[in-house]
């Protein structure tokens, strides 16, 4: 394949902009999007209230439907609304092949769905942008956010978060004839990232002092790359390896430079909801399945899941 079909591949997988449902036992059909929201006017830097964002709440025993449950009311209802992102390749990205959303975001969703239904496919999905994770949890939208999320003290205080599922951490990712070592080498250069992450906030705090590039979804900031427009793009390694699968005309740049614990986002209304995902996350970390889809979607070798941490 040659470099120029390579840069037209993102595009493929998402078009950027559009809403994706997935109705159960039916192909996604594409709508134009909402604009996207401002989350908070608070930075993700720092939080004013001191917190371990890695604790949750505790589930009471294996997951059970019970009468009068958040779960039951989404069982009456007949499906799971979940907030994932269609353009993340290997977490949670639109396969123009079949019309259909997968990765391995998209396969906790489709357990929590079989916890509750016995069926897995139970599922709409709408795609959202960064920016809209937190306000669609918040506003009762979705029930749930399956979207690369990392779990902060400050997204803490708007909504709530399961045990951590998946562990990134940020790096770089640059052209192949790029001499950038590091993000150190890019003080004055845009880096590209998603509105609403936190990926934009630690370039913004560089001490190098990049100037950083907002922009909805992950392949705009590729496609921005591509075009020359960016020097660069920060954000998870998970999902910067994602960006150099799809161009191989790019490379992961410089050491690992935060920590970024992913949670299933859930309001804070819905604790019963929490408890039951914390407990079929507790299953998929023991019974193996955690481990297939990791080898599946991120490869091998597959390292043991992050432990359940809960609140005392």
């Amino acid at each position: 394949m040659n470099r120029g079909t390579w840069r037209q591949l993102p595009l493929l997988l998402a078009a950027a902009g559009l809403t994706v449902w997935a109705v159960p036992g039916s192909a996604a059909v594409a709508e134009q999007g909402t604009p996207a929201r401002s989350v908070t006017a608070a930075t993700q830097v720092a939080s004013a209230q001191a917190c371990d964002p890695t604790a949750s709440l505790r589930p009471t025993g294996p997951p059970v439907v019970s009468p009068g449950s958040y779960m039951a009311k989404i069982r009456a209802r007949g499906y799971l609304i979940a907030g994932v992102d269609q353009s993340t390749f290997h977490f949670g990205y639109l396969n123009p092949l079949d019309g259909k959303i997968e990765g391995f975001d998209i396969d906790m969703v489709h357990a929590i769905a079989s916890a509750i239904f016995g069926n897995p496919n139970k599922v709409v999905f709408k795609a959202i942008s960064d920016d809209q994770r937190i306000p669609d949890v918040q506003s009762g939208a979705v029930d749930i956010v399956a979207h690369t999320m990392t779990i902060t003290c400050d997204r803490l205080q708007q909504v709530d978060f399961s045990t951590v599922y998946f562990e990134a951490a940020q790096r770089v990712l640059v052209q192949t004839d790029s001499p950038a070592k590091s993000l150190a080498d890019l003080g004055g250069k845009k880096v590209c990232a998603t509105t609403g992450s936190t990926s934009i906030e630690n370039i913004k705090a560089a001490p190098s002092h990049p100037i950083p590039v907002q922009v909805p979804y992950w392949t705009d900031c590729l496609v921005k790359l591509q075009q020359g427009q960016v020097a660069a793009i920060s954000t998870d390694d998970s999902i910067l390896a994602g960006l150099a699968a799809q161009d191989p005309w790019t490379k992961i740049i410089g050491p690992r430079f935060s920590k970024e614990p992913y949670g299933l986002a859930i309001s804070k209304k819905n604790g019963d909801f929490v408890r039951f995902v914390n407990a079929v996350l507790q299953k998929l970390r023991t019974d193996g399945q955690w481990a297939a889809s990791y080898a599946l979607w991120v490869g091998t070798p597959v390292p043991a899941p992050p432990a359940a941490h809960y609140e005392s």
